[in-house]
């Protein structure tokens, strides 16, 4: 982490490789070198007088102009950026060298010019094209010089560990372990060791004085000279692992960073990250809180107070303390406005030029918009949570995710509120007290008709609606752009399978199921689908993300009045392979609402059916229900619970509503009350009686909505019995006998019994 992050910014220092063209004199070499030792030891203005020198005798030698380019770029204090980029390119275009089309490497000084280059995009986050780069040079990797070659390894991993690919970084790891302390030649070297020392015990004889201890020195003299790299690679293989989610392994890679380098910042980084994957979001907060604030913003481009209310404002969103990690959210921006105006500004008419390369990408605004963004939205401050997220879209427009949270603020946005509903018909209370109009013979109850309010944010008349504002048809855009950003529905047939496919990887003596891993590939390598600033989408995963784009598609074209749109969504939802029990029951709802108002009410209550749903939770089928793993306080009960954690942020947040069924039972209720109403358009009175007697006994009297109250009424004034239309609207309750409360209320005029249900739900009198 933050031994890491700097490395990069050495990149130009490698100029140790002295220029070797065809012809060179003594001379030159001894100015090379000459140029190399000023460059090290800091004198940047000597080093140039070196390097003119050299220049009159080799004008056209892109070595020494790659070299002056390094000297005057460090003497900048690496600021002219847009210089230094625009003499690689020229030096590169002298060489007719193509960075992106690396096919060998016929000269291996030019491995620092390529090495350069990476560095280059490292720093301004194109950590793809970076990646490429030095993955075509690491195929060349041997003939390099070894400080190069350790560069090298320390870039890829931590590009691989930015761009989430854990498998990735992990071999890069072992690569480098191996290259530090157990090199090809070494092999070879022991053997030749080996030997000779078998020869000198063949003669050594008493009188040599050789004693144990004089062994032991000897052994002491022959530590690698790399056990510097040691503490590096250690946090290497802890965060490998926290990306991997292996919460042993990690425990282990933890305990060997804290051996080797103490309590740091990065270390307790680490353990904090650690307990928040074992969900113990308390002990995080506590390790946290001991963080010091170390002032190096301007040295390494780390901002501590920012990832430390970033931090803690994810531990509060699990905790579902959601308005508190808004808070903190803020703070961290705060935080981070007041330390982007420290930096330098940029020279004008330069686009990086003015601020040191380490400090170019160390602004982390639009990350925590998109944090804040999310968190509002959970803390019901959708219009708050669209202002963050429609700012954070420049950056992130590619992820489908962030489409999809802009709609669900917009669906929200447009949602009656509580305290909106209780001036409408949210209460059943409220029903019976609209007014009484007339007097005598003519006096009359008005009560309200459960009616869909209008679109509350609908933008001025004949302004587009890709204008960002928080309404249904702006909603309807973002879905359009989350779904194509997703693969292909083909893709993802076979996905379950293949999250458990791969060869295991050996990881300080512990083996680790690559299948296990969070393989946070690109889109093209393995079918993943890029989501910055987050995690990559697995196929899986993309496949429960369109579920969920379709689900709110079938909702907001329901609000639109597009009633077809709305029922191919809803019928393109019932058809996905990977789809949880709560958006069956949402497509099925959405589908008989659609099919309602064109008018086929026979292909509606086919949807309406109760027998049609039997889970309503938002787990996806086939997945392991970790709340058994709980008990055990087991690391690999802990490990599973934290991957399928990831998959409940995926669903609309509908799911999550208050007005949501919270049992199959209630779900059940649900249809059963639309299915009333359906047989009602039907005249078939009789029928909707049945089923709606029958949902009011599935659930609770005071769950009752009040649309099926209102249903209540409308089907006994059908019946002609008016007296107890009038007693359902007093007591507010659908059946009055329910409660058992008033024994002069009338009973049914119907002649159907009541059904082994409603009778199950009578209370015996006293």
């Amino acid at each position: 982490m933050a031994e890491s992050s700097d490395k990069p910014e050495e990149a130009a220092e490698a100029t140790e490789t002295v220029p070797s063209v065809a012809v060179i004199t003594d001379e030159e070499r001894e100015l090379a070198g000459k140029a190399l030792l000023q460059f090290e030891s800091g004198k940047y203005d000597a080093a140039l007088n070196t390097i003119s020198r050299l220049e009159e005798t080799r004008q056209n030698d892109h070595k020494v102009l790659h070299n002056r380019a390094v000297v005057e770029f460090h003497k900048s204090n690496c600021t002219k950026t847009d210089e230094f980029r625009q003499r690689l390119q020229t030096v590169c275009s002298q060489l007719s060298i193509k960075v992106n089309d690396l096919d060998g490497l016929e000269d291996v000084d030019n491995g620092v010019l390529y090495y350069n280059q990476a560095v280059v995009r490292f720093h301004t986050r194109q950590f793809q094209e970076a990646a490429n780069i030095l993955e075509k040079l690491f195929q060349f990797i041997e003939p390099l010089e070894e400080t190069l070659a350790r560069k090298i390894y320390m870039v890829l991993i931590d590009l691989y560990l930015l761009t989430y690919q854990a498998e990735k970084a992990l071999h890069m790891v072992s690569y480098f372990d191996k290259m530090l302390f157990d090199p090809p030649s070494a092999g070879k070297s022991k053997e030749g060791a080996q030997d000779k020392d078998k020869d000198k015990e063949k003669d050594k004889t008493p009188e040599s004085g050789a004693t144990p201890a004089a062994a032991k020195e000897t052994a002491i003299e022959t530590v690698s000279p790399n056990e510097e790299f040691r503490p590096l690679l250690h946090q290497y293989k802890a965060r490998c692992c926290l990306l991997a989610k292996s919460i042993k392994a990690c425990k282990r890679e933890i305990k060997a960073v804290i051996n080797t380098q103490g309590m740091t910042s990065t270390t307790i980084f680490l353990k904090a990250n650690f307990e928040y994957l074992r969900h113990n979001y308390r002990k995080a907060v506590k390790l946290l809180s001991s963080i010091p604030d170390a002032p190096r913003m301007m040295e390494l481009g780390e901002w501590i107070p920012v990832m430390f209310y970033n931090n803690l404002g994810c531990i509060h969103f699990y905790m579902k303390k959601y308005n508190l990690g808004a808070f903190y959210f803020k703070k961290a921006m705060q935080e981070n406005d007041n330390r982007a105006q420290q930096l330098p500004k940029r020279e004008s008419g330069q686009i990086l030029s003015g601020r040191p390369l380490h400090t170019l990408a160390t602004n982390k605004h639009y990350e925590l918009l998109y944090n804040a963004g999310i968190q509002l939205l959970h803390a019901g401050r959708p219009l708050a949570a669209f202002d963050c997220l429609i700012e954070s879209v420049q950056v992130y427009h590619s992820n489908p995710r962030l489409w999809l949270r802009i709609a669900e603020c917009c669906i929200a946005a447009n949602k009656e509120t509580p305290e909106e509903e209780s001036r409408g018909i949210p209460s059943k209370k409220q029903m019976s007290s609209q007014g009484v109009v007339g007097s005598g013979f003519h006096r009359k109850l008005v009560v309200m008709s459960p009616s869909q309010k209008g679109n509350k944010f609908t933008g001025p008349s004949g302004q587009s609606s890709a204008i960002p504002v928080a309404n249904l048809e702006f909603a309807a855009i973002c879905l359009k752009n989350a779904a194509m950003l997703l693969p292909e529905e083909a893709g993802t047939k076979d996905a379950g399978s293949a999250g458990h496919a791969g060869t295991g990887v050996q990881l300080g003596g512990h083996s680790l199921d690559s299948g296990d891993m969070f393989d946070g590939s690109l889109p093209g390598d393995s079918g993943c689908v890029a989501a910055p600033p987050g995690f990559p989408l697995k196929p899986l995963q993309a496949a429960s993300l369109r579920c969920s784009v379709l689900a709110c598609s079938a909702y907001v074209a329901l609000g639109l009045g597009d009633n077809v749109t709305a029922l191919h969504h809803a019928q393109n939802l019932l058809t996905q392979p990977s789809l949880s029990g709560s958006l069956k029951f949402l497509g099925h709802l959405y589908a008989a609402e659609a099919l309602i108002s064109l008018d086929q009410v026979s292909e509606a209550i086919q949807h309406l059916n109760p027998d049609n749903i039997s889970d309503v939770s938002v787990s996806l089928p086939g997945t392991v229900d970790t709340t058994a793993e709980k008990g055990k306080g087991s690391d690999e009960g802990e490990e599973r619970e934290s991957q399928e954690a990831l998959m409940f942020t995926f669903f609309p947040t509908a799911v999550h509503s208050q007005n949501y069924p919270h049992s199959l039972q209630s779900a059940k209720a649900t249809l059963m009350f639309n299915l009333a109403s359906a047989h009602c358009l039907r005249s078939e009175f009789e029928k909707a009686k049945k089923c709606l007697h029958q949902a009011a006994s599935l659930i609770p009297p005071n769950e009752i909505p009040p649309q099926a109250i209102m249903l209540g009424v409308y089907l006994e004034l059908q019946s002609g019995n008016t007296k107890l239309a009038l007693q359902i609207i007093k007591k507010n309750q659908l059946i009055p006998l329910l409660k058992g409360s008033d024994s002069n209320a009338p009973l049914p005029a119907s002649n159907t019994p009541p059904t082994p249900l409603t009778r199950a739900k009578q209370k015996p009198r006293k």
